[in-house]
């Protein structure tokens, strides 16, 4: 279920994970979390251009999503716009914007 596909299909899914009228789960996180993870790991040059205090606001969001699921706490309606900002926020250089 880890992307490793070419980036276009991934980029397709995490628009419609972040899109606003997407029914966002549980999956759908751990999807991005994971492919955050994945990137990471492979040392992508997307992020290794990102200045310092970017690359630190990216792990904030990241954590905070993370521990958001850790903590398994209810989600709700309102909060699902503060999730996908979170994400949003964690992935920031990782795709490209066109």
């Amino acid at each position: 279920m880890l992307p490793s596909q070419p980036n276009q299909p991934i980029r397709s899914r995490l628009e419609q994970i972040l899109h606003p009228n997407h029914p966002l789960c549980r999956d759908d996180v751990v999807w991005v979390l994971e492919l955050i993870k994945k990137r990471v790991a492979e040392e992508d040059p997307a992020l290794l251009d990102l200045p310092q205090p970017r690359l630190l606001k990216n792990f904030q969001y990241f954590a905070e999503t993370a521990m958001m699921l850790i903590h398994r706490r209810p989600v709700y309606d309102q909060e699902l716009d503060r999730i996908r900002i979170w994400m949003r926020e964690a992935c920031y250089g990782l795709t490209d914007p066109s």
